[in-house]
């Protein structure tokens, strides 16, 4: 399976539908295009409508082609586009009549994408935006996944790496050529350069997660004694009866997660078993995972009841910190109870679950908005891959010798060009591509 072979796949997504795309790439798409409307393709980028025909000559559907000549397609190669009926009937016959063409064969998941990466049409920050474009659940996720396969985090860390290797290539002429007529004074000019590129890379390591969070979500947990209505609170914001509620205290013994959608940003909100020093083994494990849960959340519901208001008991309280909001439920049951700065709320009745609501909303809001107008970091393996070059930029910054410094300027910009894919990075391809689905 090399890039000799023509590879073809259903694009569009599986199941009856109006129209199906089945795309075709490689060497062979001509011919496999000729072999199935009995006609060479059209122009680039021209939609023409063709019968197509089986290998027996029996038409199968009236479609539409495209073709798309190498290199202005999406892969680099010749592409072919059909445009069928979506039935499964006629979608199968097409795939079928296209793997007895010599040289054709099935793509495996993301070939496409690997091929045009190896093409030089995406670097691996678009390859991964590709990804979270097709996975994106919230409109932040869509515009942040947008933006990265439209080159804008690639280009910050191609710019980086070539101020980096303008930069070495004076300092190594300078080491080189030490009798030459070269500028005066370009270690000093040099350590300028490397100090405002230092300064760039801290700031965009210092990013509070956003990319992260935005592409995996925001973590937000109930936290609360037993029978406080933290299950009930959850499931008035999941709209649904996501966690079990009873009067029995200790019901919740596990985590229960729900996906939300707010403020176009992906949130995970976790109900948790209620705090209290537990009588048996599997509710002392649900208080255990409960505190773990609290300290990884990125947002805190701290949740106390009203008719104990303005008691609080101490392992909830305990909890309360800037990323916490204070709420107090069961409003219902004590209407005169002054919660001052806290949110009254009754997840019986539903008063003041909108003001619980718009509260999440402002914290997620102010997150997603505290991001820099720079593309922000969107894995773990380009926070890993920034860091190290930033760690190996401030060693040659206070390098004494300047072969020293030239050495550490080598490993400052070999550590971006592993995040777009320039350099080293055949062990991370399989890994990055075989999440993509067929035809992708």
């Amino acid at each position: 399976m090399t890039q000799s072979d023509t590879i073809f796949a259903l694009s569009s997504g599986q199941g009856r539908a109006g129209v199906a795309v089945i795309r075709v790439s490689g060497p062979a798409a001509g011919t496999a295009i000729h072999a199935l409307t009995g006609a060479p393709p059209g122009p680039p980028r021209l939609m023409v409508l063709r019968d197509i025909r089986d290998g027996a000559g029996a038409t199968i559907d009236k479609a539409m082609v495209a073709w798309f000549a190498a290199p202005r397609s999406v892969t680099g190669e010749d592409v072919a586009e059909v445009h069928v009926h979506g039935g499964r009937a006629v979608v199968a016959a097409v795939l079928d009549a296209l793997s007895k063409i010599a040289g054709c064969r099935p793509a495996d998941a993301g070939d496409f994408t690997r091929r045009a990466f190896d093409n030089g049409k995406l670097d691996l920050t678009q390859v991964e935006g590709l990804a979270d474009l097709i996975d994106a659940d919230t409109e932040g996720q869509r515009r942040q996944a947008l933006r990265q396969v439209n080159g804008a985090l690639g280009l910050l860390y191609e710019s980086w790496r070539a101020r980096l290797m303008r930069a070495l290539a004076h300092l190594e002429a300078d080491i080189d050529f030490p009798d030459e007529d070269l500028p005066d004074h370009l270690p000093d000019a040099l350590r300028g350069d490397l100090d405002a590129l230092a300064l760039e890379m801290r700031a965009h390591l210092n990013d509070a997660g956003i990319g992260e969070r935005t592409r995996d979500g925001f973590h937000v947990v109930i936290v609360g004694a037993p029978n406080v209505g933290k299950s009930s609170i959850i499931n008035r914001l999941a709209k649904r009866n996501a966690a079990i509620v009873a009067a029995t205290a200790g019901t919740t013994r596990d985590v229960v997660e729900v996906q939300l959608d707010i403020a176009g940003l992906p949130v995970t909100l976790a109900d948790t078993a209620g705090l209290r020093d537990a009588g048996d083994a599997i509710e002392r494990e649900g208080v255990r995972r409960a505190h773990q849960r609290s300290a990884e959340a990125d947002l805190r519901i701290a949740v106390f009841d009203a008719t104990t208001w303005p008691q609080r008991d101490a392992a909830t309280a305990a909890l309360v910190d800037d990323a916490t909001i204070v709420v107090v439920n069961k409003s219902d049951l004590a209407p005169a109870c002054d919660v001052g700065a806290a949110l009254a709320v009754s997840a019986t009745t539903g008063a003041g679950i909108d003001a619980l609501i718009a509260a999440l909303t402002e914290r997620v809001r102010a997150a997603a908005d505290a991001a820099t107008d720079a593309p922000p970091i969107t894995r773990l393996r380009h926070r890993r891959a920034v860091q190290e070059s930033h760690d190996a930029l401030t060693r040659a910054r206070g390098a004494n010798a300047a072969e020293l410094r030239a050495e550490d300027m080598r490993l400052a910009a070999r550590a971006l060009g592993r995040i777009t894919g320039r350099v080293d990075v055949e062990d991370l391809l399989d890994v990055i591509f075989k999440d993509f689905c067929i035809g992708k």
